[in-house]
């Protein structure tokens, strides 16, 4: 099997992955690919999106949505399945899981609120934000949290025909050979 690796994936940020490759004794080349990051040569028609986190998923879905949404609508129009793996940890192996994921930016939103606010921790949140916007301060939109991101990736499954994995980021190289090669 040879791999073709996207262009834009950064050389530092895959160094794990193409030791996998080497130690499987999996062909690759990069390449820009149309969508997506990684492509099998003997399956054009399988692609996958990484993500290094939740959080960039969070960005991916919330920030660049459109940009994201366009980019499922040129790989649906084709007939390519698109796999989005992300790589977070060994706790978050399903959709389900990501709807108790706590998204790390919370906390530095709500300290922000606090500070505003002039107030501890012992006080709740939403006085916070009442007391802060009294305060003349802007509140920005909380981070998304779990429940609102596993529920907007459900949507693009239905949608687009995504498929979301999962895995730690030391088994990406070993997903990626495994998706490609098994379709699984």
């Amino acid at each position: 099997m040879d791999i073709q690796i996207d262009s834009r994936e950064k050389a530092r940020a895959i160094t794990k992955i193409i030791d996998e490759f080497d130690r499987q004794g999996i062909g690759y080349y990069t390449s820009k690919l149309w969508v997506g990051d990684y492509m099998s040569l003997d399956n054009p028609r399988l692609i996958i999106d990484r993500k290094q986190s939740l959080t960039e998923v969070c960005g991916n879905l919330c920030q660049q949505h459109k940009r994201f949404k366009d980019e499922l609508a040129r790989a649906q129009e084709r007939g390519i399945q698109m796999v989005i793996l992300v790589e977070h940890s060994a706790h978050i192996k399903s959709i389900d899981d990501v709807e108790k994921w706590k998204n790390p930016r919370t906390r530095a939103w709500e300290k922000k609120i606090r500070e505003q606010a002039g107030c501890g921790y012992d006080f709740p949140i939403e006085d916070a934000i009442l007391l802060a916007k009294q305060y003349g301060f802007k509140v920005s939109a909380p981070p998304t949290p779990g429940p609102t991101l596993a529920k907007q990736m459900r949507t693009l499954s239905e949608r687009y025909g995504v498929r979301w994995e999962f895995c730690s980021k030391q088994q990406t190289g070993k997903r990626i050979i495994e998706i490609l090669r098994d379709g699984l």
